[in-house]
């Protein structure tokens, strides 16, 4: 390579580094003219230690202890309907008087007969005793005896079955059944349940198994009554998991003395698995979850003045570890100390250092046990 090709390479160099020098100097004053972002405005909490109890959360369906939809046994005509739909009824309570004119006359002549049969029996007792009559005839008036008996206990089941009765203490739906009507043989009359106390049933993954047991305490509420919460007990683990959802199924039963949870209700529990603990809670709507981590902006006051001269407050991201969430609150285990003021809205304008203005006129929900809107 020539000394003058040298020279020329050398110029391009310097030509180069001079351009680029010159391009540096050109975004810096670009950079230092821009205006600086405004405060963002946005709403807060200050991060408090609250009473937290471990929970195991399902939904679940609430049946009856005793339930059936009574029909009749026999066939026949009825008539006459002893309850009103609604009603609470005792065990043993008679519904229904199916037509019972033939079993009653059968019932009556059986019982004639086996009448019949006790006294023939004691008088040929008597006889042998004296020896009038022999031990053959006597054996004949006891089996005698005993099958009078045996029909009139057959006539007495059948005269029984026309007289349907609820087989336990409960609360009667609604019936279409009238006097006159026929009923067939397992035709529904109406509905017997009983509502106190009631189960709830509800299904658990097979990983927490080992932290139920039963007697432990259960907690649900409905729908219809949000505002009330139902405490209850486990009383049955099922002794299998079902292989298709690797579910264990659980029961836990509960006291209803104002008949208000009903069968077929599905209803949100938790079960209590633990002791209560303090924890750091903050609405969920405050933290902000990336594949690098769960980061929130901590509220601060800044190092340095504004150009006023006042101290403005700015937003500083932090990583936190994450706990439970119970309704709108999430538990935070590390990152945070207690009284720290946390943005909750407006995270999405902010960056390390950008000024903010604290606006908590609307702030997102902060509930445990948040309900529906409608």
């Amino acid at each position: 390579m020539t000394k003058r090709m040298l020279i020329m390479l050398g110029c391009i160099l310097v030509l180069v580094a001079g351009l680029a020098f010159g391009f540096y100097l050109h975004i810096q004053k670009l950079i230092a003219s821009a205006p600086k972002p405004g405060p963002q405005t946005v709403s807060t909490i200050e991060i408090k230690s609250l009473e937290w109890r471990p929970q195991l959360k399902a939904v679940g369906n609430l049946s009856p202890v005793k339930g059936v939809d009574i029909s009749s046994e026999v066939s026949g005509l009825v008539r006459e309907v002893l309850f009103h739909s609604g009603d609470m009824v005792d065990k043993g309570a008679a519904l229904i008087q199916l037509n019972a004119d033939a079993e009653m006359a059968q019932f009556k002549s059986a019982e004639a007969s086996a009448e019949l049969a006790e006294v023939v029996y004691q008088r040929d007792k008597a006889q042998f005793a004296a020896q009038a009559i022999s031990q053959a005839q006597l054996d004949f008036d006891a089996a005698d005896l005993k099958m009078k008996k045996a029909q009139l206990a057959l006539q007495k089941a059948s005269l029984d079955k026309k007289t349907i009765r609820a087989p336990f203490a409960g609360k009667l739906g609604i019936t279409t059944i009238v006097a006159g009507q026929y009923l067939n043989p397992g035709d529904k009359i109406v509905t017997l349940q009983s509502l106190n106390p009631i189960y709830v049933d509800f299904y658990e993954p097979q990983q927490k198994v080992s932290l139920l047991k039963l007697g432990q305490s259960v907690e649900l509420n409905v729908d219809a009554f949000p505002d009330q919460l139902h405490k209850g007990k486990i009383t049955t683990l099922n002794p299998k998991v079902d292989p298709a959802s690797r579910n264990i199924q659980i029961q836990a039963t509960f006291n209803n003395p104002k008949l208000e949870l009903l069968p077929g209700m599905f209803a949100n529990v938790q079960v209590n698995i633990g002791d209560v603990q303090k924890r750091l809670t903050l609405p969920q709507t405050a933290v902000t979850f990336n594949p690098y981590g769960s980061t929130v902006f901590v509220v601060k006051d800044d190092d340095k003045p504004n150009a006023e001269g006042k101290v403005q407050q700015v937003a500083q991201q932090v990583f936190v570890t994450t706990g439970e969430t119970r309704g709108d609150q999430i538990a935070i285990l590390k990152g945070l100390k207690e009284g720290q003021v946390v943005v909750t809205s407006g995270q999405l304008k902010l960056k390390n250092g950008t000024p903010v203005v604290i606006d908590n006129s609307v702030t997102p929900g902060n509930n445990p046990n948040p309900t529906p809107q409608e």
